[in-house]
């Protein structure tokens, strides 16, 4: 990994291009994150760099975090996130990483917690289709019908599609464009929708697959 940057969705919106194109991207809020700890393969057996972002007030932060803040002398974050980069070397605790490190036209994965859609039929949670309303199917025209496996194996088969909690997951959508970087505000605007609700926690790193 070359670089990466945790920030919080903001919205989706629309900008125009360089030929009067239409582009639809979701506004994101990319830091300003500060280093908070060093990894070391002497210390801890791998390199990384432990990032935070978002302000947290200190009434708010267990006893173990404060004193892992005060260690680092950086102010208490709500969001800690571990990268392993390709030169952890070139950071030092107390170091911020802003919107910057990101240019016009790279490639990225955002990662973040899918809205949480609570419990959902069948047909919400996996696109089943609906029974016919007519001729006795009854009030079940959205229900999962029947899964059984008759006397053998006299058993329902592991995995089978049903009704069940949807949503409120780790999601990582891949190799998205960065249309425009705005330093000066911390804004990042990503082509296509990216994970999660407005205002929810979402993190920026080079893409794998660019």
């Amino acid at each position: 990994m070359q670089k990466a940057i945790i920030g919080k969705k903001i919205g989706m919106t629309q900008i125009f291009d360089e030929k009067g194109r239409v582009v639809p991207v979701t506004v994101v809020e990319a830091g300003p994150c500060v280093v908070t700890q060093k990894k070391t393969v002497e210390n801890d057996g791998y390199d990384a760099v432990q990032v935070g972002f978002g302000d947290q007030k200190p009434q708010r932060v267990s006893k173990p975090l404060t004193g892992h803040f005060k260690k680092g002398d950086v102010a208490p974050k709500k969001t800690l996130k571990e990268f392993r980069f390709a030169d952890c070397a070139a950071y030092n605790v107390g170091d911020l990483i802003k919107a910057d490190v990101f240019a016009n036209g790279d490639k990225v994965d955002v990662t973040g917690v899918s809205k949480g859609k609570g419990y959902a039929g069948v047909i919400k949670r996996w696109n089943f289709q609906r029974l016919k309303e007519t001729h006795g199917s009854g009030p079940v025209a959205r229900h999962g019908g029947s899964n059984g496996a008759c006397s053998s194996p006299s058993r329902v088969w592991k995995g089978l599609k049903m009704a069940g909690h949807l949503g409120a997951e780790k999601v990582t959508v891949q190799n998205l464009a960065v249309v425009k970087v705005d330093a000066e505000n911390n804004l990042i605007a990503v082509k296509g929708a990216i994970p999660g609700p407005n205002g929810g926690t979402v993190v920026l790193r080079d893409s794998v697959k660019a």
